[in-house]
């Protein structure tokens, strides 16, 4: 989300297909919290951006023609900093081998084939998940839906015991236009509890979360978001959902004529100012 941000503040359209079209084709080459246990520190004693960055080059999937605030292209960051004990600045070479391959890979043995972000699209609209920290199998839930309009009444329903079962839980009316996209990312302990008790568990949400989201399948950032009459708004507590990281959809489960006989919120707003409009307007050729 910041990505596409910034690259809007610079005149560029960048777009998630892009993002994820970039993550099919790029591997997984650091295991760093959430998508392993090591934070920043470690992933630098490892070899850090020096040793990422020359990785990346030497498979041509980075550009080192580009100019940069270092006087260089990208080649000059293919090196660790480190700072002597007289204050002045040492640059040496990266490692050729990560120092702890448990959180540096090589582009010859990459922890995972691609970098673990995905649109998902389907009869929902579109979304995009982060499976990189997601157990393969649990890439893939199909579980009724239990839907909530805040996060709060879904720790509410964790801590009474109403989420220990296969769910999906459904958090809308969470998207920019509703309430301007706040943070969810507090979800996750509350949902890692009840998938590791056995369940089959996973978040679709129109709304966000932090990149630090862990174990957890969530598809987020779901558009058309329910404040603009997208289908989220007619998912009812029961409705058969799925969610597949590995094809990219996202299904509700739910015959198409019925869906047809389900109003969202958008629709019934709609259909009660044509009526009121119509009854002004009735009124006004009585009188």
């Amino acid at each position: 989300m910041h990505l596409v941000a910034v690259a809007a503040a610079a005149g560029i359209q960048l777009t998630w297909q892009d993002i994820s079209d970039l993550s099919e084709i790029i591997p997984l080459l650091a295991r760093v919290y959430p998508n392993g246990k090591s934070d920043v520190n470690h992933f630098e004693a490892a070899g850090g951006m020096g040793f990422l960055i020359r990785e990346l080059l030497s498979a041509g999937l980075l550009h080192e023609d580009v100019k940069t605030v270092n006087g260089t292209g990208l080649d000059g960051y293919t090196v660790n900093v480190f700072l002597n004990d007289d204050g002045s600045v040492l640059r040496k070479p990266a490692p050729a081998k990560a120092l702890d391959e448990t959180i540096l890979a090589p582009m010859s043995a990459p922890f995972n084939k691609d970098g673990g972000l995905k649109v998902l699209k389907g009869n929902l609209g579109a979304a995009i998940i982060k499976s990189s920290a997601v157990a393969p199998d649990r890439h893939i839930i199909e579980a009724p839906a239990q839907v909530f309009h805040t996060q709060e009444d879904v720790e509410a329903a964790f801590k009474a015991g109403e989420l220990n079962k296969d769910v999906v839980v459904v958090l809308r009316y969470m998207g920019p236009q509703a309430c301007g996209m706040p943070e969810a990312h507090k979800l996750t302990p509350p949902l890692s509890v009840v998938q590791n008790r056995g369940y089959k568990v996973a978040l679709v949400t129109d709304g966000r979360m932090s990149g630090a989201s862990g174990k957890i399948p969530a598809a987020i950032h779901v558009t058309p978001e329910a404040k603009d009459g997208g289908l989220i708004a007619k998912v009812k507590d029961g409705d058969l959902l799925r969610l597949d990281a590995v094809n990219g959809t996202l299904e509700l489960l739910v015959p198409a004529e019925e869906l047809a006989y389900v109003k969202s919120p958008r629709q019934i707003c709609k259909a009660a100012r044509v009526e009121r409009d119509e009854n002004y307007s009735q009124a006004s050729e009585r009188t």
